[in-house]
Formats: C-alpha cells, sequence, structure tokens
C-alpha cells in the first residue's frame, strides 16, 4: 500500500473522488434537509478520505470518509464510513458528562457574573467608604496638628498650652488608631465573603477541570483502533509513547484511521488511500479544492504508525521522505570574513534527522574541522540559490545581525500556478500576512492574525503566460514558508508555487520547488564595501 505521508494518489482512488465529487453535486439538487446541510458543511471545508481494499476473494472495494464530524452525529451521508468509536449517542456516557461538563460552564459563567460581581462591588463599596472616613479623619489631624505647629512658632503657648496641645496630639493618634480598628472589624465581613466566594469558584473550576481530563480519559482509553494483524490499543496507549503523552483533541478522527479502521473490521486489506480537500481553506490553512494532500502529522502519525503494522507500506513510514539533491552545492565567492554558497534543490541548509548531507556539512568537509564555517540564515530544503556561511564567530555575529536588522537585501524568483492578470492581482505590491506552525501537522505554517509573527514580502510580476506567472520577492521578514504560504493563501496572492509539496498538488512530475534565491545584496561593516551576488533561475 501507498504510504499516507509520501504519495501520489493511483487512478482508482482519483476515479473514486471523482465519483464521490459527483455524488455530493447531485445532492444539492434534492429538497431533502439533511442533504443540503450536509453540503453546506462539507462546502465551508473538509477533508474527503478515499480507500481501496481487497477481500479474501480477491474482488476490491471503495470506502470513504470525512474527518471529524458532520451534523449531530458523527456520520450521516450513506456511503461514509463509521467513526472509529461512536462517542456521540445522544444518552451515551460522553454527551451526558459532555451536557455536565457544559451546565458547569454556566453555572461558572453566573456565579462570577452575578454573585462574585455582587460581592466584588459591595467589598468596593465599603472599602472606599470607610478608605474615605480614614482619609477624612486623616486631614482632621493633619490640620490640627499645622494649627499646634503655628501656635509653636509664633510662641504664643504657655506651658498649660503647650501641655494641652501635646495631650490633643495624643488624644487624635489614639482616637486615628480606634478608628482603624473599627473599621478592620467593620470591613473584615466583606473580606471575609469575597475570600469564601473567591474558593467557591476556584472548587468549581477545579471540579470542572477534574471532570473534563476524566471525560477526555475515558474517551481516550475506550477510543480504540485495529492494525492489520487484528491486534488493538487504545490512543491513551499509542502517545503515552510520544513526546506528546496526552492525544490531542481530535485525534483517530481524521479520513485515514476511520478508513483502515473500517477495512480491518470487514476483514479487508487496504491497497491504496488518498485524502482530498473539498470545500472552503478554514481559517488561516493553505487548502485547495480537489486537491490531495498527505495525513497529518500531529494526530495521525502516531495512530497510523500503529493502525498500519503488518502491511508492505511503500515507502516504509519511517523514511525521511524528503526528495535529495542530485547535484553539489558550488561555492560562487569567499573572503577570509564569509562565502556565497549556490544551494541546489532538495539540499537541507543545516543538518537534520535524516542521512542527507547539509550545506553545513559539506562546507565543514571543504574547509575542515577548525574552519568554524556556519550558515547565517536558511533556505528550505526544496529552495534553491545564495546562501551566507561566515568563518569564525565575529562575521557570524555581524552578518546574523544585519539579517535581523534588515540590511541584507534579498530577491527571490518563483514560478506561480496562475494568471496574475486573470486574477485581478496588482503587478506591484506587498503581502503582509502574520505566519505561525500548524502544530499538529508540521511542518506546514498557516496565516495566523491574532497570533502569528509578523511575515512582509514585497513583490513585483515579471512575465505572465495563460497558466503561470513569473514573479520577483523581496521578503523583508525570514519566516519559515514565508514566500510559499504568501503565495498559496487566498489572503494573499492565491497562486501556490509550482512544485510546492505541501501547498500546491503534491504530484509535480519535476518534483522541485519553483522557487530560487536570485540575489543577495549587502555593506559588510568590517570593511564596508557592497557585496551583491546573482544565481541565474535554473527553471
Amino acid at each position: 500500500m501507498n504510504n499516507p505521508f509520501e504519495y501520489t494518489p493511483d487512478a482508482a482512488c482519483n476515479e473514486a473522488f471523482r465519483l464521490l465529487t459527483e455524488r455530493i453535486e447531485a445532492l444539492k439538487n434534492n429538497d431533502n434537509p439533511q442533504d443540503l446541510s450536509f453540503c453546506r458543511e462539507l462546502e465551508e471545508g473538509k477533508m474527503l478520505g478515499v480507500l481501496i481494499a481487497e477481500d479474501s476473494e480477491g474482488r476490491r472495494h471503495t470506502l470513504y470518509a470525512f474527518s471529524g464530524q458532520l451534523g449531530d452525529r458523527g456520520f450521516y451521508f450513506p456511503g461514509f464510513v463509521d467513526p472509529v468509536f461512536d462517542y456521540l449517542q445522544p444518552d451515551g456516557h460522553f454527551k451526558t458528562n459532555e451536557a455536565d461538563i457544559s451546565f458547569q460552564n454556566t453555572e461558572i459563567g453566573k456565579f462570577e457574573k452575578e454573585t462574585l460581581a455582587k460581592i466584588k462591588t459591595d467589598y468596593d463599596d465599603a472599602k472606599s467608604r470607610l478608605d474615605a472616613e480614614v482619609m477624612e479623619f486623616k486631614e482632621k489631624c493633619r490640620l490640627s496638628k499645622l494649627e499646634r505647629d503655628t501656635k509653636r512658632k509664633m510662641g504664643m503657648t504657655d506651658e498649660a498650652e503647650m501641655a494641652a496641645l501635646i495631650r490633643q496630639s495624643q488624644f487624635e493618634k489614639a482616637e486615628l488608631h480606634r478608628l482603624k480598628k473599627r473599621i478592620k472589624t467593620e470591613f473584615e465581613p466583606y473580606e471575609t465573603k469575597l475570600r469564601e466566594a473567591q474558593s467557591r469558584l476556584e472548587a468549581m473550576k477545579e471540579k470542572r477541570r477534574a471532570d473534563s481530563e476524566a471525560l477526555q480519559k475515558w474517551l481516550f482509553d475506550s477510543f480504540r483502533v485495529l492494525n492489520s494483524r487484528g491486534e488493538s490499543r487504545s490512543l491513551s496507549e499509542i502517545f503515552t509513547e510520544t513526546p506528546l503523552k496526552i492525544p490531542p483533541s481530535g485525534a483517530g478522527e481524521c479520513c485515514a484511521p476511520k478508513l483502515l479502521q473500517s477495512a480491518y473490521l470487514k476483514g479487508w486489506t487496504p491497497v491504496s488511500i488518498a485524502e482530498y480537500w473539498y470545500g472552503k481553506p478554514k481559517g488561516g490553512d493553505v487548502r485547495i479544492h480537489g486537491n490531495h494532500y498527505p495525513a497529518c502529522r500531529g494526530k495521525c502519525l502516531p495512530v497510523l504508525t500503529w493502525m498500519l503494522q503488518g502491511l508492505d507500506i511503500e515507502p516504509p513510514l519511517d523514511n525521511d521522505f524528503r526528495c535529495i539533491a542530485h547535484k553539489e552545492p558550488r561555492i560562487i565567492f569567499e573572503n577570509r570574513w564569509f562565502c556565497i554558497v549556490d544551494k541546489p534543490s532538495g539540499m537541507l541548509s543545516v543538518p537534520g534527522k535524516g542521512a542527507a548531507v547539509s550545506v553545513q556539512e559539506w562546507l565543514q568537509e571543504k574547509y575542515g574541522a577548525t574552519g568554524e564555517v556556519k550558515m547565517v540564515h536558511r533556505l528550505d530544503q526544496d529552495t534553491s540559490g545564495l546562501l551566507i556561511a561566515a568563518f569564525g564567530p565575529l562575521p557570524f555575529k555581524l552578518l546574523q545581525t544585519m539579517f535581523a536588522t534588515r540590511k541584507v537585501k534579498k530577491t527571490y524568483i518563483a514560478e506561480l500556478d496562475g494568471n496574475y492578470k486573470a486574477g485581478g492581482i496588482p503587478r506591484i505590491g506587498r503581502i503582509e500576512l502574520p505566519l505561525s506552525p500548524d502544530w499538529l501537522d508540521r511542518p506546514r505554517q498557516r496565516v495566523d492574525m491574532k497570533e502569528g509573527k509578523e511575515a512582509v514580502t514585497e513583490y513585483e510580476f515579471l512575465d505572465v503566460s495563460d497558466s503561470r506567472s513569473r514573479v520577483l520577492f523581496h521578503p523583508l521578514t525570514g519566516r519559515t514558508h514565508q514566500l510559499r504560504v504568501h503565495s498559496a493563501s487566498e489572503m494573499g496572492l492565491g497562486m501556490p508555487i509550482v512544485g510546492d509539496r505541501l501547498y500546491w498538488k503534491n504530484n509535480d512530475p519535476q518534483r522541485r520547488l519553483h522557487l530560487h534565491a536570485h540575489k543577495i545584496e549587502f555593506i559588510f561593516p568590517i570593511d564596508g564595501n557592497l557585496y551583491n551576488f546573482e544565481s541565474p533561475v535554473p527553471f
């Protein structure tokens, strides 16, 4: 079977998906409210999965799945497989306890907005009133002291009057002490009531947290998946062996686990699998209707690693899955402070998890272990073009500071899938879309307007054909996959870079990203010279 994390769909999967989309389109013409609701939910964006499986007599069957849930239950539309674990039964354990937790949420909100708010108001009012009483008496004492000081300075007091002034001062201090004591006693019930209310709120929240954790644990313990040998493990057991330890929300509800579980329960052997995006992209994700995508790694990799045991997978599941450079890098300039390297597509900039040689390691081998050569910045593995490596700590620190302060001008050339003129995109412009990692599907990035890091790209289109546009990019920031996401996102240019395995079609026969670091320019502070380097575009 093909590897769900690195594949091009076979003809059977593509045909099955085509037939599925035809069925969905036909549903839109029905008057059935459930059918129409189902289609509307799909159009908001869903991953649809197809699995071709073989029974014991060699007959082939097609199974369909959608990610997550649709409608009130996890499954509705005939022809889609059941969920791995149906925890959404109306009177079942999950729904009953979920309703109780929802009720707790309501009670906590009501307590905060009504009971606790009233207690806080009474507390604040009492504090203001009693503080004002103390301040008023202190002001009276201050004026009395001022009057006594004036009399003393002007010599208007005899011995008896002096004694009277002292007694007055002592009396006022004693009165202030008695006032503070009385106010403390009077204020104490308000403090006690507020403290008790806050403790009650914390207890309510702690119960909600404990109940939520218990319900999640029940779900993950009850959610059991099979492998091809017929062995069963719970999600809790599977994720215990991962860095996450606890399954993320939605684990086991993606297309691939549903499809494999259904095939195993029927006694069928999986032959090929594919997942396709249907509808609009969600949030800041870059998804294209009709494109196929690999299974997500955050939720699915641990689950599928278990579920695929016993099957022959091509490529193997522990494969690095990355294209390897077929050329060596070349050094186009070097001096005593730095060198400029032209990196081929498919080569890592710095060492990764696999055995593939990186530019950093290639340079260290060339200059020797004592050369202290170090990459100042990086390019994506699939991106080709110019990189700077520094010799020694001082040039390295200076060049990194120049990148951080935007004193290095980088120019990229890319070929995009689409006609910018037909799309009404300005020839010259600027893209400002903050980015953050898609933590459950690394290394993908997503547009994140709330918590993403600043990402700014200036662009200028150079040429256009019927279906391709050539563009020049000046990235002002250096976020991971910045140019790739700014190109592919509908909030950016809406035209993926040709050959982008993450944000385009994944099945480009050329198997390389059409993105090239074409120019790099900077003034080096040690010698004050302007350096300007170019690399010819290889596509």
